[in-house]
């Protein structure tokens, strides 16, 4: 396979489908966050974690390439004319929300209750985690705006929210299993 092939010299990119657009349009924008969302997933689990996390973090990788091929196909074509669809692999399912749901109830049991926000930090492993998920947050209000456009299967949005829950909850079993201190944000009175 080529890397370069020249095609989008002129700012455009092609679809899943070879429908053309922009290199600005919020469908590119939408799945190049979700890439972006998965390199530091990457950088999370490339951190001195328990195996458990890791494999977990690699499952959520294998699922975002599967929420930017939802996000990369050009609804239009995403139908072939024999009736199949163009994008041969399976999308988000129930059972894919429910893990991320399950992994956050098992992390919050172990934890102690949550009374005020925290600041993000304490340790650097922690810090990715919490810009982990803002990148998160952010492909899913891209997705959100591109689904208000274009709807794809609604299970992915649920999947980025789920997934953003599980990063804040992940950032806090990680300051507690590293032993960083938890900063809570106590409003200022002035």
């Amino acid at each position: 396979m080529k890397i370069y092939t020249k095609t989008g010299d002129k700012g455009t990119t092609a679809l899943f489908g070879g429908t053309r657009v922009p290199k600005h349009h919020i469908r590119i924008d939408s799945y190049g966050t979700v890439d972006e969302l998965n390199s530091y997933i990457g950088l999370i689990r490339d951190q001195d974690i328990d195996q458990h996390h890791k494999d977990i973090l690699m499952n959520i990788q294998d699922k975002l390439f599967t929420v930017g091929a939802v996000l990369a196909t050009d609804p239009e074509k995403a139908i072939l004319k024999s009736g199949q669809k163009r994008l041969n692999i399976a999308t988000i399912s129930n059972d894919h929300i429910e893990l991320l749901e399950k992994e956050i109830d098992t992390m919050n049991d172990a934890l102690p209750p949550m009374t005020h926000f925290v600041l993000p930090g304490g340790h650097q492993t922690v810090s990715f985690c919490h810009i982990t998920r803002c990148v998160c947050r952010r492909a899913e209000r891209l997705a959100t705006a591109l689904y208000d456009l274009e709807p794809f299967e609604a299970s992915t949005l649920q999947y980025l929210n789920r997934l953003s829950d599980y990063l804040f909850v992940l950032a806090r079993k990680l300051s507690h299993d590293l032993k960083a201190e938890e900063i809570k944000w106590i409003p200022s009175k002035s």
